[in-house]
């Protein structure tokens, strides 16, 4: 097929009319999109509500636990008296 073929054959295709598309097939893709996005908030909700509560969690167990606060050295005795 050289290209003038190829555009004739494509022309062709494209003015021929479209098939018939199902009644039914706009109400099944409004239902099934909906829910996806429902499910897609209802994930995203979730994921926010796991952040914030980590960083609640760290936040907590740095402040009891400290660990910018180098410990006390056990190497040597304290000295006293001086």
């Amino acid at each position: 097929m050289n290209r003038a073929e190829r555009e004739a054959a494509a022309r062709r295709i494209m003015e021929q009319a479209p098939s018939p598309v199902p009644p039914d097939l706009y109400g099944e893709v409004v239902r099934r999109g909906g829910r996806m996005l429902r499910r897609r908030r209802r994930v995203r909700r979730l994921l926010w509500l796991l952040l914030c509560a980590a960083v609640v969690a760290f936040t907590v167990w740095a402040m009891l636990v400290r660990p910018w606060v180098e410990p006390p050295s056990t190497t040597t005795p304290p000295i006293v008296g001086w």
